[in-house]
């Protein structure tokens, strides 16, 4: 069975590099971003389980709506890939990052916004600079992409 579980970890650690390959590696704001979306989702279930989730009616858990959040997750780490290729693409594989970190950075300002609301709905004082750095940083990024 040992040997079974090491063949299954190695075509894991296999994917996953082929999919870090895409991605153009692995950088400090895929790594922010990634910490901020299990933040997000776990305060969103804590949301939901406490019943103040915004999400539904009842401010209750809803194994739809937790799989609407996971998917939305997905979608983002598709819109990083998409960025990582562009990037690709324009710059001739120099390295160079413009459209990924931009995504990763408008991502990241959301995930953090969000974060930042469910701990208000749980009743977890935010610091207003944080807040503010995260709209900041939002709509910096938001606005570079017009």
């Amino acid at each position: 069975m040992d040997k079974v579980w090491s063949e299954v970890v190695k075509i894991m650690a296999a994917g996953v590099g082929i999919i870090a390959g895409f991605y153009g590696g692995w950088t400090p704001g895929s790594r922010v971003l990634v910490v901020l979306m299990v933040v997000d989702y776990i305060t969103g279930l804590a949301c939901a389980l406490t019943g103040h989730s915004t999400k539904t009616e009842s401010g209750h858990f809803w194994s739809q709506v937790a799989f609407v959040g996971l998917l939305k997750k997905g979608v983002i780490m598709l819109v990083i890939l998409v960025a990582a290729q562009l990037d690709g693409v324009i710059n001739g594989g120099e390295g160079v990052t413009l459209f990924r970190s931009a995504a990763e950075f408008f991502y990241i300002a959301s995930e953090g916004l969000s974060i930042v609301e469910n701990a208000g709905l749980l009743g977890v004082p935010v610091p207003k600079g944080i807040k503010q750095a995260l709209e900041a940083l939002r709509d910096k990024n938001d606005k570079d992409k017009e």
